[in-house]
């Protein structure tokens, strides 16, 4: 208690010092914060994008599906699968998918693609196929007047194929029960631009892509989407225990190279950002030594009557702490405004940024726990590790020099 007292006594009769090291911490932390608050949002904004593409936040699959994808590799009991997903509290919304290879012909040119059939009432709620929409309108599940189904492709297809909205493609792939399956469907739009994943696909309605592939009322896939993205992996381990027969994946298994490019991303810019926290400290470091060589004499008399050398560490230490929870307390009421408006309002990048054939230009940060109390910790164990080296040159002065120094 004494250490303490002393500590603050300390820090007020050094006004002018204590002042600067108070703003360049309250700074530091304040700068910390709304970058930290930057980053996790832009990382929050491109998983939502890579997520609501398609991928969505968890999948159900038959078996290794997503690994080695078979057309046999079906979901059959698709009732006991709704019901779960239906039931979970977490769970927002999900859609049934069917996939399939499938080569592709209009007019004269012919290009690999893929089958992907999609419920055209849920899948709006989970992915943003429809906001891909780039000429044309959705398509709909009923067939035209002479008995055609309608269908989206891609725009690298459509490209390729030299073909648009009202033309035909014809479509040639295999059926689960090892039938050719061939067909012929109207083009109702063209999706994305020639970067986006589904470039080369060709959608489908749900219940038309099921008896084109012979399926019966089978689908290969899930998608989902849950309260929030980071709760994902607790979610599938939940949903994974109703569904013993299925494998529930995770949006970070089932894109795992993208997590972990990201993760490693992540990981990179919070060590940049820890860097210059440290170089801002640097200064904070000399500002302490200052401090200790002005009481030198202090120190001397200290020493003289008795205080032992881990008393002078403790005591440096503990100003130096003090005066950086104070900084920091002052630093998170004054960018606390500012990181809300962050997160809510955000502003305008100069160029738009293209995701899967959807462009985004608006960039918001993260408002959070974790945006405060990170740095807040960082802050504060590399407030304590600078003080070290102060508080040892403080117990290693001799009362005898001390006591003749100016």
């Amino acid at each position: 208690m004494l250490t303490l007292r002393i500590a603050f006594r300390n820090i007020l009769r050094q006004k002018r010092r204590s002042l600067l090291t108070g703003l360049s911490m309250t700074g530091g932390y304040m700068l910390f914060v709304f970058a930290y608050s930057l980053l996790e949002g832009s990382y929050g904004n491109i998983i939502d994008i890579f997520t609501l593409d398609n991928t969505g936040h968890i999948q159900v699959h038959k078996e290794d599906y997503l690994d080695k994808p078979k057309i046999y590799k079906s979901v059959q009991d698709r009732a006991t699968v709704e019901s779960t997903l239906s039931d979970h509290p977490k769970v927002k919304s999900f859609t049934p998918r069917v996939f399939s290879p499938a080569l592709a012909y209009g007019t004269d040119k012919t290009a690999p693609s893929r089958v992907i059939g999609v419920d055209t009432e849920t899948e709006p709620t989970v992915s943003r196929l429809r906001e891909k929409v780039s000429e044309g309108n959705y398509f709909s599940t009923a067939p035209d007047a002479d008995g055609y189904y309608e269908a989206m492709i891609g725009h690298g297809l459509a490209t390729s194929l030299k073909i648009g909205v009202a033309d035909e493609i014809v479509l040639i792939s295999q059926g689960a029960d090892g039938s050719i399956a061939n067909d012929i469907f109207v083009v109702a739009a063209i999706i994305g631009n020639r970067t986006s994943f589904d470039r080369m696909a060709v959608y489908l309605p749900l219940a038309t892509a099921q008896e084109f592939l012979a399926m019966g009322g089978d689908v290969h896939e899930y998608a989902m989407l849950i309260d929030h993205r980071d709760n994902s992996r607790r979610v599938a381990d939940e949903l994974a225990g109703f569904l013993p027969d299925l494998t529930v994946s995770p949006w970070e298994e089932v894109q795992a190279t993208f997590y972990r490019t990201m993760q490693s991303d992540r990981q990179g810019n919070n060590f940049m950002m820890g860097l210059i926290v440290f170089i801002v400290f640097i200064g904070v470091l000399n500002t302490v030594l200052m401090s200790v060589l002005e009481r030198t004499r202090e120190f001397g008399v200290l020493r003289a009557i008795g205080a032992r050398p881990a008393s002078l560490i403790r005591l440096i230490t503990l100003e130096t702490s003090i005066l950086a929870t104070i900084s920091v307390l002052l630093g998170m009421v004054l960018i606390a405004p500012m990181v809300y408006w962050l997160s809510q309002v955000g502003f305008l990048v100069p160029e738009p940024i293209d995701m899967g054939g959807i462009e985004f230009q608006h960039m918001k940060g993260e408002f959070s726990l974790q945006v405060f109390l990170t740095p807040m910790m960082f802050m504060l164990v590399t407030a304590i590790l600078i003080s070290i080296p102060p508080g040892i040159r403080a117990a290693r002065i001799l009362p005898k020099e001390a006591m003749g120094a100016h």
